[in-house]
């Protein structure tokens, strides 16, 4: 019986592999280190941000499901688009847009600080109430200074936004939809879907959205960037 790893591409593989890995890692070490709190991302201004974070946060996950879809977006729509960026140019790509996943995320948070402090740089947010900043604001403002993102969710949706750009015109079963939608659709979909509910903040919602839209912004314009072209064998 051949593996289902036989045909996958490198890049697509490898990244597979490593999420796994830390996956088990983070809570295998649990007990001897901390592995979220060292490698997810924080703002850029937060006592707890280090540079190598904007990179390793792609790795971490918050639980099962999560490292589960992102990996199943990964091996479903990831081979093609190595297959037709060739596999240095999906590294890229991938990490690209992944960094513009946090890039979005933190320029919405700089806004949301900017809103609430006036301008101050605050290095300690335990310190908020010396600028008199009171209930919601200053919850807020600490959510913001000691957050984490973690997941490969924004450069998932990069991937996503790539694939519907070459592609856009193959048409796709979707979970509880009974027809088959062009991949264009299904990820204009998506993408309204995480505008709706990043603008709309609605309570209990914890999801990034922001960054997953930073990944499939800088997945769009990575593709018109470097002048990718729709594969001639689709139509």
């Amino acid at each position: 019986m051949q593996s289902p790893f036989a045909n996958m591409p490198p890049v697509v593989k490898n990244l597979l592999i490593i999420n796994i890995i830390f996956f088990i890692a983070t809570y295998a070490l649990a007990q001897f280190v901390n592995l979220q709190a060292l490698l997810s991302a924080y703002y850029f201004n937060s006592p707890f941000f280090k540079p190598w974070q904007i990179i390793t946060y792609m790795f971490m996950h918050g639980g099962f499901g999560h490292i589960f879809f992102n990996m199943f977006a990964l091996v479903s729509f990831g081979p093609m688009l190595e297959y037709t960026l060739g596999s240095k140019k999906f590294f890229n790509y991938y990490f690209l847009t992944g960094i513009g996943g946090y890039v979005l995320y933190t320029f919405i948070q700089a806004i949301e600080v900017h809103a609430i402090t006036g301008g101050f740089t605050i290095a300690n947010p335990q310190l908020v109430q010396s600028y008199e900043i009171y209930g919601q604001r200053a919850e807020d403002l600490k959510n913001i200074y000691g957050g984490a993102l973690l997941g490969a969710s924004g450069a998932v949706f990069g991937i996503l936004v790539g694939f519907a750009m070459l592609f856009p015109n193959l048409e796709m079963m979707i979970m509880f939809i009974p027809v088959p939608i062009k991949a264009k659709y299904v990820v204009i979909g998506y993408v309204a879907i995480e505008l709706f509910t990043g603008v709309g903040r609605f309570a209990g919602d914890n999801v990034a959205h922001f960054a997953h839209l930073g990944g499939a912004l800088f997945g769009f314009l990575l593709i018109k960037l470097w002048g990718i072209k729709k594969p001639n064998n689709f139509y």
